[in-house]
């Protein structure tokens, strides 16, 4: 799996440890519906609801007190339907692997809603393949509330099948105690000041996507020669001793002591080493960064009736911004900010959990063919490796 999963289940354990910063956030999205053959609901009817939703989710991934999740409360109360909350997905991979057997052979997962990362191969690949069910859009009113920039991801264009969760940005972080602000990837990768201090991700999507875009290339519509110019690019930076090293979400520790100077890095994680040093910040590069998102899904043989309400419950906003005051990444829900503007301001003005309209319209996403793309993984895993 990738660096970025690995990056996830650690935060979300140092969440429950007690380690998160005093701004939380992050959205309530979609999700939802219950199939018959998990024994949840009792009818596929359309426009009945089922009687059990079953939704699998990240750790830590929805507002929570106590042993309670306050959301799915709501919902159960307003509609009179259980939702079987489940924290099953500890990566895209082994979680792809353990619902795969069902897909192909045509059965149910057991599962309403699934929720999957954009920069995986996985969202793409259950769509191409057939093995999710469409959103009752009849059911979602409220997917006017979807920001713009995330209405139209190459995977699906018309979102369909899908509706995000949460989101995060890939950029640049820098300690402003040992160096002077690092907002351009050519400082990034050629300032000598930082010679031998700087990091870069060991995952494909998020460095390929900021130096392509540094190069002045569409990180999504990759070709040969884009992204070999993107290599050419980096083998210069490894091979003049600028880059210290690549780093999953390691790179944390080095970061926070000093080691390195200035580094690509998750916002998220920006957010949360901040709470131990405030000399730490976190910016998109001035020729772009990376957003991905978390998206949910309906499996082959979920209720989709029943999970398109629920995705339309949560995309409500004040119903979302009660989510996004838990957990902290990119609330993709308008009007969300402003339901928790009066209940917690600091969560509401960060930025990087309420971005603001240049900051989206400054992220790309990565081109979800080139996640297939043998050839290239082949070369990029020498090259981290090497």
């Amino acid at each position: 799996m990738s660096d970025r999963i690995t990056r996830q289940v650690f935060l979300r354990r140092a969440a429950a440890s007690g380690s998160v910063l005093t701004v939380p956030g992050i959205l309530a999205a979609c999700g939802g519906g219950s199939s018959p053959s998990s024994g949840g609901g009792t009818s596929t009817e359309a426009h009945k609801l089922a009687k059990t939703l079953h939704f699998s989710n990240w750790t830590l991934y929805i507002d929570k007190k106590g042993n309670k999740h306050p959301s799915l409360d709501q919902f159960q109360a307003k509609y009179g339907v259980h939702v079987a909350y489940a924290e099953d997905i500890n990566d895209n991979a082994s979680f792809f692997s353990k619902i795969q057997p069902d897909l192909s052979s045509g059965q149910s997962t057991g599962r309403d809603i699934i929720v999957m990362t954009d920069n995986s191969r996985y969202p793409s690949l259950l769509v191409k393949k057939g093995w999710v069910e469409k959103l009752d859009k009849s059911a979602i009113p409220n997917i006017k509330n979807l920001v713009p920039q995330q209405r139209h991801p190459s995977w699906d264009p018309n979102r369909d099948y899908s509706l995000p969760w949460q989101s995060g940005f890939t950029g640049i972080g820098w300690n402003e105690k040992l160096t002077e602000p690092v907002t351009t990837m050519g400082d990034l990768l050629g300032n000598k000041k930082l010679k031998g201090k700087v990091g870069l991700l060991s995952e494909f999507s998020d460095t390929l996507a900021l130096v392509m875009a540094y190069n002045g290339d569409d990180p999504s519509k990759i070709t040969d020669q884009t992204f070999n110019r993107a290599m050419k690019t980096i083998q210069k930076a490894v091979d003049s001793g600028q880059v210290r090293a690549f780093y999953g979400n390691d790179y944390s520790g080095p970061f926070a002591k000093g080691d390195l100077l200035a580094t690509m890095a998750w916002s998220g994680d920006v957010v949360q080493l901040q709470a131990d040093n405030p000399h730490l910040k976190w910016q998109l590069p001035d020729t772009g960064g990376d957003i991905w998102t978390d998206n949910m899904l309906i499996p082959k043989g979920g209720d989709a009736y029943t999970a398109s309400v629920y995705m339309n419950f949560v995309y409500t906003p004040k119903i979302a911004a009660e989510i996004e005051d838990y957990v902290n990444y990119v609330c993709p829900v308008l009007g969300a900010k402003e339901a928790l503007i009066k209940q917690d301001p600091a969560v509401a003005k960060n930025p990087l959990i309420f971005p603001t309209k240049d900051m989206l319209d400054n992220a790309h996403t990565i081109d979800p063919a080139a996640l297939n793309n043998e050839k290239w993984l082949t070369a990029w895993q020498n090259l981290v490796s090497a």
